[in-house]
């Protein structure tokens, strides 16, 4: 989850509008990959449960 705006990282859904295929592990999202809603960079994020 994004610390910025709360935005949440579905690993089954990725991020295909910005290179991230369905299926791609957190662990393999690149550095340089941001929020889709705020820009905020990787290590802005959190592990949550849900």
């Amino acid at each position: 989850m994004c610390l910025i705006c709360g935005w949440m990282y579905d690993e089954a859904a990725g991020d295909p509008e910005h290179g991230i295929k369905p299926g791609t592990a957190w662990a393999d999202v690149p550095m340089n990959w941001v929020c889709p809603e705020c820009g905020a960079r990787k290590e802005d994020f959190e592990m949550v449960q849900i």
